[in-house]
């Protein structure tokens, strides 16, 4: 664990093992644990990886001073984390949901420096987006486990889950509910998400072509991000591979965890 002073207050971090460096950005409304939790037994399989995982600003132990109002605010505390720990080193990305559209700015402002790209669910810089119907598939196996949640908990479980079931209800509360007790919401508040919430220039506008290779995983039930406004916001890829997965919503890492580990183990291989 590691603590970082940037100019807008303070990254915490953790870092696991040795080798290409990984900056890995977790999910608005959560900390760096809904990503390492599950990633990790993965890079058991996957070695030769420094894995660092960071809490966003404003997120589980990151500080966020009263000067951070922005998310241009956020990507530029992280770019001085990367200054710092990084200097001129290569480095790859994987960013989920909000921490995918950080990604794009990160790669927008530091091009040269980034090897690769893995994007989850990401958010795009849209404020018009298609998305489908919101839909819950339940097998009922959950009833037991969530009946002891309170009712903002089952809230934010019924909105973000869209295949929910007893494995996924655990996973849900080991994950992803310990970091949304931290969350500061100073910082990630209404005014942020209406006025702040998307980068005040698009990310990559002015490059013509992308030549990273960049996996992109999106869920085909997803009614928080959606999935077809993906396949054409990437059309400066030219070398990017687009997996969109039937019965996932927008938490795709917990509701076909073994898919998406395998299509992400198929991108550590290209780029190690």
């Amino acid at each position: 664990m590691g603590i970082c002073h940037v100019s807008k207050g303070r990254i915490h971090y953790k870092i696991e093992g040795e080798g290409t460096p990984i900056l890995i950005l977790h999910p608005l409304g959560t900390d760096y644990r809904s990503m390492y939790l599950w990633l990790e037994p993965l890079f058991k399989r996957s070695t030769g990886f420094q894995r660092i995982y960071i809490d966003l600003p404003g997120h589980g132990k990151s500080i966020a001073s009263h000067q951070l109002k922005t998310t241009d605010d956020m990507l530029q505390n992280i770019l001085e984390f990367i200054n710092m720990k990084l200097g001129n080193q290569l480095f790859s990305l994987i960013g989920c949901s909000f921490g995918g559209y950080i990604a794009q700015g990160i790669l927008d402002h530091n091009i040269n420096q980034v090897q690769s790209l893995c994007l989850l669910a990401p958010v795009l810089h849209l404020k018009e987006r298609i998305l489908p119907m919101k839909t819950i598939v339940s097998d009922r196996t959950d009833e037991s486990i969530i009946k002891q949640w309170d009712t903002e908990v089952k809230n934010a479980y019924n909105l973000l889950m869209t295949y929910q079931n007893g494995k996924n209800a655990k996973r849900f509360l080991e994950e992803i509910q310990p970091g949304r007790l931290l969350v500061n919401k100073k910082v990630i508040n209404n005014t942020w998400k209406e006025n702040h919430y998307l980068f005040s220039l698009t990310p990559l506008a002015k490059v013509a072509s992308v030549i990273h290779k960049v996996l992109i995983i999106v869920g085909k039930q997803d009614c928080i991000c959606g999935y077809q406004d993906h396949s054409n916001y990437f059309e400066k890829f030219p070398n990017k591979s687009f997996v969109a997965i039937h019965n996932a919503g927008h938490m795709l890492y917990i509701e076909r965890r073994d898919l998406v580990s395998q299509k992400i183990e198929a991108w550590l291989e290209e780029i190690i």
